[in-house]
């Protein structure tokens, strides 16, 4: 699995295009698939970010759903925005979305083969 991770409007996903191929690639935007037909080419994870968000919203557990998926699709590519920069939120939920999406990125991290993030487009090696 490989983490991509920056700021918003960063060209995050355009980098993981770029980089893995976009006709090898199958794009889920802000959602994780329950299960993937065929099995070729290269799952990506776009907002990653949004779908914590939802889950968190209607009483889901991201916890574990995100590392069952992982699991199952190891070669996967997650790709997030960091969320735990700037003011922290007055309202409870944002804030609990927030510390849970850096908590799941922090253990993503720790079990990806790659951590990137990107800049102005540009990747910068992390792990």
């Amino acid at each position: 699995m490989k983490l991509i991770i920056g700021g918003y409007a960063q060209g995050k996903l355009n980098y993981v295009l770029e980089k893995y191929g976009a006709e090898a690639s199958k794009i889920f935007d802000g959602e994780i698939p329950e299960n993937i037909e065929e099995k070729r080419g290269i799952v990506v994870i776009n907002h990653f970010h949004n779908w914590v968000k939802m889950k968190i919203a209607h009483d889901g557990c991201p916890e574990r759903e995100i590392f069952e998926f992982v699991e199952k699709y190891p070669d996967c590519v997650i790709i997030s925005d960091e969320v735990g920069n700037g003011i922290v939120p007055i309202e409870a939920f944002e804030r609990e979305y927030r510390e849970r999406t850096g908590r799941i990125l922090v253990e993503l991290a720790k079990k990806a083969e790659e951590v990137e993030r990107v800049i102005c487009g540009i990747g910068q090696k992390i792990k």
